[in-house]
This record gives structure tokens, C-alpha cells and sequence, in this order.
């Protein structure tokens, strides 16, 4: 569901390697986007990627550990039929300048707004994927008449009101079955020996595409090719977590579409017995609890609310379930005035 075990992810990912990025054999992006950098404030630059396209602009925000890369084959996509789209990665993230400050969610938005200045940008929709609806709502609540409309991805969690921190959730969290608590195997030599094994390791573990360029924007490169360290501190993400703030909708005046995951946390997972099942349910019902007060709140917000419900899809549903993402964001786009 939704951020909880996002940061774990990204936390086993920086195990990974130590050793330092250095480049080797020439590899290309196959993405068909061009890469622009621009500055938000004195020495800090953001990567924006465009993929093109006619119509109204979309920006594209990632989640927590990602950067603008990982929409690459959905962009590509999203802008082939019915509008302009780019990608921001964030401050701390990939090619953007990791500076050692300015990562409460305030300062955050404002490098957006920035983005959409340098831009010129002219009533865009903002769509961001998990973490990013931190920035999608203060955009929203500071400058909804700049926006025609904003699509979280995944992205209503409430970093204060978060499971992860309730004892009594993580009590049943902890009687699930050790598959489905570790949310798959952690890659091994092989599945790092080139950033394409990389990439192949993450199809399999995840059932869907993966961008290569999203792992190479992450991770360092060793001398021979390997895969080396996620390239973003901890106390970015740390930072980030402590400038977050409570969810409040209530002075978004712009139209919302809100697309959320499976319950579960592995959706693919089959009970072997009586005892898991029971377990899993337990689990569910008590996240279901906190979803259904994301939507309440969400629904708070001024502008019309649409919420979609994909049961069978990944936290990264945007990947997991691209077509009937691109189905509603085409459907959301058309309907705006």
C-alpha cells in the first residue's frame, strides 16, 4: 500500500555496493526524450526530461528513490496521444544537484513551481507517484490557479497519519508470511554483474517493465560494469521525512484524479493454508482503515474528486497497470476545460 515500505526498499538498495560510480562501456538511453537542467536557486539544478507531444502539458513527479526516468515507456506513451509531458527528478535524486539542504516539503514544491516558470507552462496537470503528493498538494493548496488539474499515482498517504509508526499495525504486519514481508529476494552477484541483469532481476521480481535508465540514474556504475551504490543519501530521505506535513485538501480548487494500488502488499501472494489467509486479511482489513481515511480527506478538496480503485495493481501502478492508467489520465485530460 501506498509509501510503507518504500523507504525499506530504497534502504536495502543502498547494501547494495560501495564502491564509487565511474563509467564504462557506452550505453544509451532509448528513451525519446530530451534532457534539459534547470536552476531552481543559487547552485542547484533539477533534470527535466521532455518526451513531447501536442496538447496541454503534463509534469511528472516520482516517488521517493526515483527520478523523472522511471515514467520513461509510460511518458512515451501518455504524450503520443493527447499531450506535452515532462519529467522533473527532484533535488537529491540522479543528475539533480544533491545539495545539503532544502528538502522540507515546502521547499520541494517551490522547486516545481520553478520548473513550471522556467517552462512557461500554461495551466498544466501535475501528476506525481507516491511521495510526490506531498508536492502535488501544496501545489495544489498555494497555487491551484496556475494548475488545471492534479492525478496522484498512488500518492494520498498522509505522512502523519502512516501505519508504519502504529505498533499494533505492524504487530500484524509482522504475523504475515515471511514471503510477503519481504516483498521478494534481494538481487544476487549475477543479478548485478551489468545494469541490464539489474534490469532483468527487477521484471522478474516485479512482473512488470522496468526502466533500465531509471536503475542507471539511481545506481552507480563500477569500473567493470557492475552495479554500485544508490547514489542518494539516507539523510536525503531522512530530510525529506521530516519536512513532510499533514494532508489538507480542502483549498485544492483544481479537478483530482486519484488512482489507488492493491491493498495488499503483495497482491500476487497465495496463502498456502488457513492461517495465512487469516493473517492477510487481518492485515488488509487494518490497512483499509487508513486508505479509507486518505480518501475521506482527499475528498475534501474543492475542485471534484475522481477516485479509481485498481485491486490487482502494484504500488507503481502507473508500470503495473499502464493501461488503465493511461486510460484515466486520457479520460481526465479530455474532460478539462
Amino acid at each position: 500500500m501506498s509509501r510503507l515500505f518504500e523507504v525499506c526498499l530504497v534502504a536495502s538498495a543502498i547494501t547494495i555496493s560501495t564502491a564509487h560510480a565511474q563509467n564504462s562501456a557506452p550505453w544509451h538511453d532509448p528513451s525519446k526524450h530530451s534532457v534539459q537542467f534547470v536552476t531552481v536557486e543559487k547552485g542547484v539544478r533539477l533534470e527535466v526530461l521532455d518526451w513531447g507531444g501536442t496538447g496541454r502539458p503534463v509534469v511528472l513527479l516520482a516517488g521517493s528513490g526515483n527520478t523523472a526516468h522511471i515514467f520513461d515507456g509510460f511518458a512515451e506513451k501518455l504524450s503520443g496521444v493527447c499531450c506535452h509531458v515532462y519529467g522533473i527528478t527532484r533535488r537529491g535524486f540522479g543528475a539533480s544537484t544533491h545539495p545539503d539542504s532544502g528538502y522540507d516539503q515546502q521547499r520541494l514544491a517551490d522547486d516545481v513551481l520553478q520548473v513550471l516558470d522556467a517552462l512557461r507552462l500554461v495551466a498544466p496537470v501535475v501528476a506525481g507517484h507516491s511521495m510526490s503528493g506531498e508536492e502535488l498538494t501544496t501545489l495544489g493548496d498555494e497555487h491551484s490557479d496556475r494548475l488545471a488539474g492534479l492525478v496522484y499515482l498512488d500518492a494520498t498517504a498522509d505522512p502523519t497519519d502512516y501505519p508504519g509508526s502504529s505498533a499494533a499495525y505492524m504487530a500484524l504486519f509482522n504475523k504475515l508470511p515471511a514471503a510477503m514481508r519481504a516483498n521478494g529476494s534481494e538481487p544476487d552477484a549475477s543479478d548485478l554483474k551489468s545494469f541490464r541483469a539489474f534490469h532483468d532481476f527487477k521484471v522478474r521480481q516485479n512482473g512488470f517493465e522496468y526502466p533500465e535508465a531509471q536503475l542507471r540514474a539511481s545506481f552507480d556504475q563500477n569500473p567493470d560494469g557492475s552495479v554500485g551504490s544508490y547514489n542518494t543519501s539516507n539523510e536525503i530521505h531522512n530530510a525529506i521525512g521530516r519536512g513532510a506535513l499533514p494532508r489538507d485538501y480542502s483549498r485544492i480548487r483544481v479537478p483530482i484524479l486519484a488512482l489507488f494500488s492493491s491493498l495488499s502488499i503483495n497482491y500476487r501472494y497465495q496463502p498456502k493454508d488457513a492461517q495465512e489467509r487469516a493473517a492477510i486479511e487481518e492485515f488488509d482489513a487494518a490497512t483499509e482503515v487508513y486508505v479509507n481515511r486518505y480518501k475521506k480527506n482527499l475528498l475534501k478538496a474543492k475542485g471534484g474528486v475522481r477516485i479509481v480503485d485498481l485491486p490487482y495493481a502494484d504500488h507503481y501502478v502507473f508500470l503495473s497497470n499502464e493501461a488503465d492508467v493511461l486510460r484515466e489520465m486520457r479520460a481526465f485530460l479530455a474532460a478539462l476545460h
